[in-house]
């Protein structure tokens, strides 16, 4: 067993749970639904999506639904299941500290809003067609890129 020093054992008595990292951890598990939905309908195990407000149809059969054969929504579950997983762990008080929760979290919510914007332009310039799960995950994934902002102060967290 690993013992802690005096004094990072004093930090783990203050340490509470930033609020950012459980908006983050249930922000992701909402995207985890729902990039789990749209994937077992790309892959034929559930019916067509359905789709109240848009054109779901157009953009999920359309050649920018996959990315060298991987279904945008395959991908999207793994950035989502990913970014669950480092606030998940950065909400335990033995990674509360560790700089590079918070990096993967910048990290991770910045590429997942890049990758939105270019589906999002896909969607709004190329197909003409908007897909109401694909705007929820874009909402989803624009609150956690905000959310994670509060984690740059933590990047650089002083050792003692």
């Amino acid at each position: 067993m690993i013992e802690a020093s005096a004094a990072e054992a004093g930090r783990l008595t203050e340490w509470s749970p930033p609020l950012n990292r459980m908006a983050i951890t249930l922000l992701s598990l909402f995207g985890i639904l729902v990039a789990t939905y749209l994937l077992l309908a790309n892959l034929g195990l559930t019916g067509p999506v359905v789709c109240g407000v848009g054109d779901c149809e157009t953009v999920q059969a359309s050649s920018y639904a996959r990315i060298a054969g991987v279904p945008v929504s395959a991908i999207g579950l793994g950035g989502y299941v990913l970014l669950f997983a480092l606030a998940l762990l950065g909400l335990q008080p033995a990674f509360g500290f560790a700089t590079w929760v918070p990096q993967l979290l910048v990290a991770g919510s910045t590429l997942g809003i890049l990758f939105t914007g270019y589906l999002t332009y896909i969607e709004a310039f190329v197909l003409h067609a908007w897909c109401q799960w694909c705007v929820v995950s874009a909402v989803l994934i624009t609150l956690i890129f905000f959310s994670s902002i509060p984690e740059l102060g933590r990047m650089r967290r002083p050792r003692g």
